[in-house]
């Protein structure tokens, strides 16, 4: 380890990709919205000669969250001091609001620091961390609403081939020929991989429950996503208690906050808490968000962003798998070098790179979108 680890210097990027499919681009759509690109936010810091990366999936707006509040808060401080910074930049949101987008700059940055301080240890951020597995299992995750059942198919079903023993796919546009889909994804993927649908909250309670009781006898379905928007605990408590017995009740992926994981662990909400690091806080969100769900004996499931949680689910005990997401694959790949493999459908961190051994590839000059450097 170095002597100094005080931070010098901080950058913040920002790129928005287009989404694609087979290399070409592709609008997307899930039950409550389109969107035909991905913003990520990628922050950088310099800490006793060595680099720490941090990452968000979050819109450009972000950028200036960093810039104008968090970067002076870190500048200059121990980049070793990752709790006490992680609640100054907290605290610093107080009145812009420490939700949505400014989380998510919080989020780029705190898994920066904790990325530099392992680093700075010459040790793996897994190890820093300590582990509770080697690996963690997968779930792929795309089917949007968008696509015609071909494209689902061959999506989903190639996963299947890959030996992903769980996939996930989009439901809620119109719940009338939301059957005939998920039937058709049982189709494609066979009886022995396990099938998600993901409304992302865009049924009414009672849609939910009739779909419930479908998804499971026609295609055995055993994982409910947001069948009512995740703001409506009564309502997923409800699915949660009336769903067929097999099915998994998900919800908690737009928690940004300790106290919104504790609303739904605590309204006895869900069978499945969900975690995005890139939303919650970071390194330190997330294991908040793990450790709430020891305390009320309730499996966590990492939200999207699996280059980044194939470390931070490998070093907790509440976690079984995390979302191998369609974007977020192609997204890493193109962005980073060092993403872990995915081997027999589990995704290995690597513990002899330092930190969580992502870095950037130099690939994403063409989607840039705007830049700041503290220097």
């Amino acid at each position: 380890m170095t002597g100094d680890s005080t931070i010098r210097s901080v950058r913040a990027t920002v790129y928005v990709i287009p989404t694609t499919y087979d290399g070409e681009p592709v609008p997307e759509s899930d039950g409550t919205a389109g969107w035909d690109s991905t913003g990520v936010l990628v922050v950088e810091l310099e800490a006793g000669g060595c680099g720490g990366l941090g990452y968000a999936y979050t819109s450009p707006a972000a950028l200036r969250v960093v810039r104008d509040v968090l970067a002076p808060i870190v500048m200059g401080a121990d980049a070793k001091s990752t709790t006490e910074l992680f609640w100054a930049m907290a605290r610093s949101l107080r009145n812009m609001g420490w939700r949505g987008i400014a989380a998510s700059a919080i989020s780029a940055m705190d898994v920066a620091l904790h990325d530099v301080k392992a680093r700075l240890l010459n040790v793996s951020l897994l190890d820093m961390l300590g582990r509770a597995r080697d690996r963690v299992m997968v779930y792929g995750s795309g089917g949007f609403t968008g696509y015609t059942d071909t494209q689902l198919a061959r999506q989903l079903g190639g996963w299947a081939d890959r030996g992903i023993r769980a996939v996930k796919m989009k439901v809620g546009t119109d719940a009338a020929s939301d059957p005939a889909r998920v039937r058709a994804a049982r189709h494609a993927i066979g009886g022995d991989v396990g099938l998600f649908v993901d409304a992302n909250g865009a049924y009414d309670r009672k849609q939910a429950l009739a779909l419930a009781e479908r998804f499971a006898s026609i295609a055995d379905v055993s994982w409910f996503e947001e069948p009512v928007t995740s703001d409506d605990r009564d309502g997923l408590r409800l699915l949660r208690d009336r769903a067929p017995a097999r099915m998994q009740i998900a919800a908690g992926e737009y928690g940004y906050v300790p106290a919104d994981f504790r609303a739904l662990l605590s309204s006895g909400a869900v069978d499945v808490l969900q975690a995005d690091a890139t939303r919650c806080g970071g390194v330190t969100g997330f294991r908040n968000a793990a450790e709430q769900c020891v305390a009320w004996h309730v499996p966590l499931s990492a939200h999207t962003s699996p280059a980044l949680h194939a470390t931070l689910a490998a070093s907790v005990e509440s976690a079984v798998h995390v979302e191998y997401f369609h974007d977020h694959i192609l997204i890493e790949s193109l962005l980073f070098e060092g993403v872990p493999d995915l081997v027999d459908g589990c995704l290995v961190p690597d513990p002899s790179r330092p930190g969580h051994g992502l870095s950037l590839s130099g690939r994403g000059h063409e989607f840039l979108r705007e830049e700041w450097s503290s220097k």
